[in-house]
């Protein structure tokens, strides 16, 4: 007997119609005599099989020994998830998974039509999916009755409480009726998760997936340093070396998501963006484009990414180092699932280094540093996609003969040949040119040697352009987020940034002559990355101050004077009218 008999008939069924030959170990953890009819607290990581394993947890509580469900009523199952993808995505998984018991599923998830919802309620359903927040809306309005649930599920419980929905999780387990079974489900078991579980189960049986010490074993871990002005260049450059049918980019702000977004499209990648002010409408038509081929680069932050699962997604991109073990681990989960091999790539600023030793540390894995593809690893890869490419193999099928004959006739071999290379690699964005890495020493974990700065080689400036960002004292502007904001926004390196002055609704800073006409450009086209901030070009040399003339002087930051900030006691007469500041007239002695 197989671990599939001890499963109810209708599952079964329908696992065997999506070619399940073997169940993940907290999918098997389900169908323990112990786990029948217990509450349960279970430690599963993402991409484990998690949202199959509660289905089949909760399968015999919910048909009682019966191959079908009778007609629709009282919902009789609840599963709470933390976000609306991974709600409807659970939606989606059950609606396969409960196929042959006839049941009806809804939905209540934040950003959809609640009037729709409502009807969908009254005509009644057997299991109902949401989010906490929309849950508790309909609880509190009378919509949904939940008296006649017999389980419910808590997905990924350790991130609903990191995201604040303490609150409405209590509010809805005090609701429910105390006959029931509650499953918790969290990669990790908290303090926080440790007290839910003791207010609201009942003697729970705690669960830990076998093999959770090796959940990233079929991800491949790599690092790349890069200076800091090639970051984007360097993930167009992976992206084009890899090819990946499907790509998840993360970064922290939704802002940093709009811009990488926008700079990808601009270069001829289908992209999507996934991100927290996107409407319900917006992510679910930017979901189904990566799902249907439409796009291949999706672009999203942490919080919007939660829990979705993506088809054939081979490469993620950590395009901002994540900031703790736990959201690496998360970020990565969405490639390597259910025996897919993935790849994890880490674009790490050399001065960011050490931080991502240590998180990876934490996280117990092991990255490989290789350099960033270059121009000339991307053209040999494309060669040999090229070279391989099936479509070659295929012989020309009878309609297709007699035009092959004609172009045959018409050119030559190589000609066409050429014609199809050229078309082939037009088909491609271009691959950038990145600085050189000094990356042998990072290889080795050795820090390189600090040498001697050469003297700052000031006649650049001579022409030097003066640009205005569009925050001040008045916003807590300092050099210190200034400085890199500026060359992240203009594609430089500091040594072309030149003084920095903070005034009181704005600042004002040098750029290098040679290097303003292509910041500028690249600020004209991408923007600052920064909602609300904004830059223009102003002409001339050092412009008029503005505030009040009795207003304390702004402070002045100087690039060439190792970064520091001092405050200037009295203003400079060059800061205030443009003009260079009056000889100082020696008083001549009278003769005597």
């Amino acid at each position: 007997m197989t671990e599939f008999d001890t499963m109810a008939p209708p599952l079964k069924a329908a696992l065997a119609a999506r070619a399940y030959d073997r169940l993940t170990p907290v999918q098997s953890a389900m169908l323990g005599t112990e786990a029948q009819s217990a509450d349960l607290l279970v430690s599963a990581q993402t991409g484990s099989g998690k949202t199959v394993a509660f289905g089949i947890a909760i399968a015999p509580t919910l048909l009682g020994g019966s191959p079908r469900f009778g007609p629709a009523g009282l919902p009789l199952a609840l599963i709470v998830a933390p976000t609306r993808e991974l709600a409807m995505q659970v939606r989606r998984e059950f609606e396969w998974l409960y196929r042959d018991t006839g049941a009806r599923i809804g939905s209540c998830v934040g950003g959809m039509d609640m009037r729709t919802e409502r009807r969908a309620l009254a005509d009644g359903a057997h299991i109902v999916v949401g989010t906490p927040g929309r849950l508790r809306d309909h609880i509190t309005r009378g919509s949904l009755d939940i008296s006649e649930l017999r389980a419910v599920v808590l997905d990924e419980a350790d991130e609903m409480l990191d995201l604040g929905f303490r609150d409405d999780l209590e509010f809805i387990l005090a609701a429910a009726p105390d006959e029931r079974r509650t499953l918790m489900f969290s990669a990790t078991v908290p303090n926080q998760i440790a007290q839910l579980a003791k207010r609201f189960q009942r003697d729970a049986l705690r669960i830990t997936a076998a093999g959770e010490s090796s959940q990233h074993s079929d991800i491949e871990y790599q690092q790349i340093l890069v200076a800091p002005a090639d970051r984007e260049n360097a993930i167009i450059n992976t992206l084009l070396f890899f090819d990946s049918q499907n790509t998840i980019i993360f970064c922290h702000t939704r802002e940093a998501v709009k811009h990488l977004a926008s700079r990808l499209g601009n270069r001829g990648f289908p992209v999507v963006a996934l991100s927290g002010e996107l409407s319900q409408a917006e992510r679910t038509n930017a979901l189904q484009s990566m799902r249907d081929g439409r796009a291949r680069v999706c672009v999203a932050t942490d919080v919007a990414a939660r829990g979705i699962d993506l088809p054939n997604l081979d490469l993620v991109i950590h395009a901002d180092m994540p900031t703790n073990p736990d959201t690496l681990l998360h970020r990565s989960g969405r490639t390597g699932r259910a025996g897919r091999k993935g790849i994890c790539t880490l674009i790490v600023p050399y001065h960011r280094r050490n931080a991502a030793a240590r998180v990876l540390k934490l996280a117990k894995l092991t990255a490989r540093t290789v350099p960033a593809p270059t121009a000339s690893d991307i053209e040999r890869h494309n060669r040999e996609r090229i070279l391989e490419d099936p479509a070659l193999a295929v012989a020309p099928g009878e309609d297709e003969i007699a035009f092959v004959k004609e172009l045959m006739n018409a050119h030559s071999a190589e000609h066409i040949a050429a014609a199809y290379l050229r078309l082939q690699l037009a088909a491609r964005p271009a691959p950038e040119e990145l600085l050189d890495a000094p990356s042998s020493f990072a290889e080795r974990g050795q820090r390189e040697p600090r040498a001697e700065a050469p003297p700052r080689d000031r006649s650049d400036f001579t022409n030097g352009v003066w640009f205005r960002v569009s925050v001040g004292r008045k916003h807590r502007a300092e050099p210190r987020w200034l400085l890199p904001m500026i060359c992240k926004a203009g594609h430089i390196t500091k040594r072309a940034v030149g003084s920095i002055k903070i005034l009181d609704t704005e600042s004002q800073f040098e750029i290098a002559g040679d290097k303003a006409e292509s910041f500028w450009a690249a600020v004209r086209e991408n923007g600052t990355g920064e909602k609300g901030v904004t830059i223009q070009r102003l002409d001339g040399k050092a412009p008029a101050k503005t505030g009040p003339a009795n207003e304390a002087a702004p402070g002045s930051w100087n690039s060439a004077k190792k970064g520091k900030f001092k405050p200037k006691s009295k203003p400079r007469p060059e800061a205030s009218t443009g003009a260079p500041p009056p000889k100082k007239l020696k008083k001549k002695r009278p003769k005597p």
